[in-house]
């Protein structure tokens, strides 16, 4: 599926939270994406952006250009290897806000569905038993207004749109999905609805505990 009408905010140009020598943590808007798409008109990005001011900085983990909140950068090859070695081997510590349709049956729970690309249909993923690899999602309930929940989502896997199609696959689907919420879900927001709002890891130098939150903006 193209890009419609791509323009990203440009205030902040980039909304940098924290940095050292060795790390950058920055805090994504929604509706930039984080590295180029191949098209010319897509190459804006939070790569492309904290490159032209930091040239060593390098991309470790990727959020949707829909979805907003924490990014860890590392300066060289170095630092960023030694970061994604966390996230390789799930020591990193991921939380997400999302406001989803309706209202779930319990106040939390375990999704474990094996995620593959819808591939005729792509950027779209779906739910396969047989191929799909593993992907596995904890949530709780927050709060909840007459048609929608608040969630608090933990994700142990960093599967491509995990997070989205595990709470469609409960029945409720993220507001402002353009990719999987039906019509009434897609219309009850003018944004995806889904917040990376905290990111615990290591220094990768220091070896120091660093945790960062970003608030929810909706």
């Amino acid at each position: 599926m193209a890009l419609l009408h791509y323009a990203p905010p440009t205030r902040p140009y980039l909304n940098i939270l924290y940095q050292d020598d060795c790390i950058l943590v920055l805090d994504k808007p929604s509706g930039l994406l984080t590295v180029p798409g191949k098209a010319l008109e897509h190459r804006d990005s939070v790569q492309l952006r904290a490159t032209r001011v930091f040239p060593e900085a390098r991309i470790i983990h990727r959020l949707d250009m829909a979805t907003s909140g924490l990014l860890v950068m590392g300066f060289g090859k170095a630092n960023q290897g030694a970061i994604a070695k966390q996230f390789e081997k799930r020591t990193v510590q991921k939380r997400y806000r999302a406001r989803i349709w309706g209202h779930p049956e319990s106040e939390s729970g375990t999704i474990s569905l094996p995620l593959i690309c819808d591939w005729p249909n792509r950027p779209k993923q779906m739910v396969d038993m047989e191929k799909g690899k593993p992907a596995t999602t904890h949530w709780s309930l927050l709060s909840q207004d007459a048609h929608s929940s608040v969630v608090d989502l933990k994700p142990v896997t960093g599967r491509s749109h995990q997070l989205r199609v595990h709470m469609l696959s409960m029945g409720h689907p993220i507001l402002g999905d353009r990719l999987y919420a039906h019509e009434q879900a897609l219309a009850a927001a003018p944004r995806l609805q889904l917040h990376a709002c905290e990111l615990h890891f290591q220094h990768p130098v220091t070896q120091a505990d660093m945790h960062f939150l970003s608030d929810s903006p909706f």
